[in-house]
């Protein structure tokens, strides 16, 4: 089937009520038309995502803003103008009719322009807002191609769209502009660039803010238990044999593990292998994924970000 024709499927879908997978420059996200409450209910039931975490609603460009938020702040203007379309997702105060179940009851809503071609061709087709996070059951590795979101729900789901893989392979940065301007969870825009267009801003404390996607303690997790370790720690659990291993340097002489991936030391591309690097490693059936700690800097901030939620899902303990 043609992509003019896929796409008209899923324009279809959405319209009748009906979930669709797409591709972003992010991840591939799980969408819902934003204004009808039984078709993002469906989005939570696929994802078994509880009903108090916040979707957000993706739009075709910024000129669609009134329609979903009021009293924009002007520092969310120059961020958007600058950075959409992009992996940007800006929080702001939700404008009236906007649905309780997509912002989580809050009066707040995340909204965000893709920049990937075939997302905004499916949000110009469309016409409206597309609530969506990304296309995999809660909690659990994003998707950054479409077998990868095929992987998690087969019939389920029959309409994905293919766009290739993700360009980016991590979540959009998301800022509040509310109260006060935060950076609630780091992503594809680091925040010196953030802070070129808006000034200083600082990272939300835990709690701090409104609930936004992504940003609970254990998130991004594959299903084998997974550890973060450095240094002398890192080489000595590397030993074991039962585990397979994410690293950033070929693997020592005489390793017995069941796999080691080497995603090197260039902060984009290990970003953008990420999701997809967890995901071969957590096919093995091995008894953890070892992961060496990335180092320090801005550059690694996101990367840094989604390995301590991924570690703090799963039970490493055993590895002690």
């Amino acid at each position: 089937m043609s992509e003019a024709a896929e796409l008209g499927r899923a324009v279809a879908a959405l319209r009748s009520g009906e979930p669709v997978a797409f591709p972003t420059e992010t991840v591939y996200g799980l969408g819902a038309d934003a204004r009808n409450p039984a078709a993002v209910q469906r989005v939570f039931e696929l994802k078994g995502r509880p009903s108090a975490h916040p979707l957000i609603v993706h739009l075709a460009d910024a000129g669609h803003l009134d329609a979903w938020a009021e009293r924009i702040p002007e520092p969310a203007h120059r961020l958007a103008a600058r950075f959409w379309p992009g992996p940007l997702t800006l929080i702001l105060p939700r404008a009236a009719g906007v649905l309780d179940v997509v912002t989580g009851g809050q009066q707040s809503i995340g909204l965000r322009v893709p920049s990937h071609p075939l997302a905004r061709r499916l949000l110009e087709a469309f016409g409206g807002g597309i609530a969506a996070p990304s296309a995999n059951r809660y909690g659990r590795v994003s998707p950054t191609t479409a077998a990868h979101v095929r992987e998690e729900f087969g019939a389920e789901l029959p309409i994905v769209l293919d766009g290739g893989p993700c360009s980016v392979g991590l979540e959009s940065t998301i800022v509040s502009c509310l109260d006060e301007i935060l950076v609630l969870r780091p992503g594809g825009i680091a925040v010196p660039e953030l802070e070129a267009v808006v000034g200083p801003l600082r990272a939300a404390r835990r709690g701090e803010g409104p609930r936004a996607p992504g940003t609970t303690l254990a998130h991004y997790a594959p299903r084998t238990p997974l550890k973060l370790a450095a240094g002398a720690a890192f080489e000595a659990l590397a030993a074991e044999p039962r585990l397979a291993v994410l690293a950033r340097h070929a693997p020592r002489v005489g390793f017995l593990g069941a796999a080691w991936l080497d995603a090197g030391e260039e902060a984009t591309r290990y970003a953008h292998d990420l999701y997809a690097n967890l995901r071969e490693l957590d096919r093995l059936g091995a008894a953890a994924i070892l992961v060496e700690a990335v180092p320090p800097g801005i550059e690694w901030d996101a990367v840094r970000d989604r390995l301590a939620r991924a570690a703090a899902a799963c039970d490493a303990e055993e590895l002690a």
